[in-house]
C-alpha cells in the first residue's frame, strides 16, 4: 500500500499507470514525427532523382534555373494582376509597387 508521502510524489502519469490507463497523445505529437519522416523521405527522393538524372550536371542546373525563374515570373505576374484588380476596384490610379505620400 502507498503511504501519504508516496502519494504526494506521484504525478498524473503514475496515477494513470496504477489504474491501467495512459494519457492520450495530442494531434501534434502524432503528426509532427510523421511530417518529419515525410520531409526526410522527400529530400532523399530529390537527391536520388538528381543523381539518377540523364542530363549532365551543368545542363540540369540550367534547366532547373529556367524552371524556377519561370515560376517566379508567373508568381510575380499573378501578384501584380491581383494588386491591379484590387486597386482598380478601389479607384486607385497608382501603379503597383509605387508608394504615395
Amino acid at each position: 500500500m502507498l503511504s501519504l508521502k508516496d502519494l504526494k510524489k506521484l504525478d498524473r502519469d503514475d496515477v494513470l499507470d496504477l489504474i491501467g490507463l495512459e494519457t492520450r497523445r495530442t494531434t501534434a505529437e502524432t503528426a509532427l514525427p510523421a511530417l518529419g519522416i515525410f520531409a526526410a523521405g522527400l529530400l532523399v527522393g530529390v537527391g536520388v532523382g538528381l543523381l539518377m538524372a540523364d542530363k549532365p550536371g551543368q545542363q540540369l542546373r540550367g534547366d532547373l534555373r529556367q524552371r524556377i525563374q519561370g515560376g517566379q515570373d508567373k508568381l510575380t505576374t499573378a501578384i501584380n494582376n491581383a494588386r491591379g484588380d484590387s486597386q482598380q476596384g478601389a479607384g486607385s490610379t497608382v501603379p503597383p509597387g509605387q508608394r504615395t505620400t
